[in-house]
């Protein structure tokens, strides 16, 4: 066990758990989703938007198919917005968030520490890899022991060449069915909880089976519940029964889609996506089954139409409008603190 027990890593280094407060679990400041890009019929309207300017004019179908716009799948060069987007999350109250990018998506660690100086903002930084869809011939060619060696190296070295260390595993993604090669990634990502007590968080393949799977996997090779977050439950477990079910079984249930309000889902299109309305009554079966210990939210944004600077709502909206909205409904101030403070430093903890 290394020096890391019982502090949390943000790429500045080391602070005591007290010092994180509000914190989000899941967020992106330095993303390429350009793998994502979805292909529209080329018969349809839609062809003809996917290299459109981003303007007012073209803002709602970007909204409504933010998967087809080329353009609104890059966080890597609108770096002026991010740094007074996190000014001004701090200015309402945010002190923390968790980047989860990760190999495939263009992670920039030095990039995630200029803001963290120039905003004091705390930022965890994850490692590891994300869906099959963005690995390499070399990762799907790499043993488990070869993929936790290089994500304990992030942990405990430094990230990319760097001094910059990573405080997070994940978010390692997932698919539906799962890949071979993803299921190398979980059991390494277990590999190198064991030997450093680094928190991981996940990102679940689209269908209600696949967190409870990804648990299963990850338990079978050495991780601990008490230090996963399943991220993304907001589209994958939609009914209450399954949902406290999934609960039961120790991990950190996230919900970090908070201000998508569009219920056409381009990733699933079979499923709707909820409004913040309904995530809020999902987080309060779980509140009201005693998981108040076991709840962490965020946005994941991880497009320009999600920025306030194109029109979004950018990284406050948690603290503006969803808290006000939560209490509205009955959610205790002891709860919110829980969700956003107590859950999310005890969870970010060395162990």
């Amino acid at each position: 066990m290394s020096i890391q027990k019982g502090k949390v890593q943000t790429v500045l280094g080391l602070i005591d758990p007290s010092e994180l407060g509000v914190t989000l679990c899941h967020e992106h400041l330095h993303i390429s989703s350009e793998p994502l890009l979805l292909s529209p019929d080329p018969c349809s309207f839609h062809a003809a938007n996917v290299d459109i300017p981003f303007s007012m004019e073209n803002l709602g179908w970007i909204r409504q198919y933010p998967y087809y716009h080329r353009k609104n799948l890059v966080l890597t060069d609108v770096e002026d917005s991010l740094i007074d987007e996190l000014k001004y999350y701090k200015k309402n109250g945010g002190s923390a968030l968790v980047e989860n990018t990760v190999t495939g998506l263009q992670r920039n660690i030095h990039f995630q520490k200029k803001l963290s100086e120039e905003t004091g903002i705390h930022i965890i930084s994850g490692t590891g890899f994300y869906v099959d869809l963005t690995h390499s011939s070399e990762t799907r060619n790499s043993s488990v022991e070869q993929l936790a060696s290089k994500m304990e190296n992030d942990v405990l070295i430094g990230v990319d060449g760097s001094d910059i260390k990573s405080g997070v595993i994940g978010e390692l993604g997932c698919s539906w069915p799962l890949t071979d090669s993803e299921k190398k990634v979980l059991q390494a990502g277990a590999t190198v909880q064991k030997s450093t007590g680094c928190p991981i968080i996940i990102h679940p393949g689209r269908n209600k089976a696949a967190p409870e799977e990804i648990l299963r996997i990850l338990l079978e090779s050495g991780a601990k519940a008490d230090q996963i977050v399943v991220s993304h439950l907001d589209r994958t477990i939609l009914d209450k029964e399954s949902l406290l079910e999934f609960a039961a079984l120790g991990s950190y249930c996230e919900f970090d889609l908070f201000g998508i309000e569009t219920s056409h889902y381009q990733q699933d299109e079979v499923t709707d996506m909820p409004s913040d309305a309904q995530r809020i009554q999902r987080i309060k079966w779980l509140l009201d089954a005693g998981y108040q210990d076991k709840v962490t939210i965020a946005h994941d944004i991880h497009t320009k139409h999600r920025l306030m600077k194109y029109g979004g709502h950018g990284f406050s909206h948690i603290l503006q409008t969803i808290v006000p909205m939560m209490k509205t409904r009955e959610v205790s101030q002891e709860d919110i603190d829980k969700i956003l403070i107590h859950n999310p430093k005890t969870w970010l903890t060395f162990k």
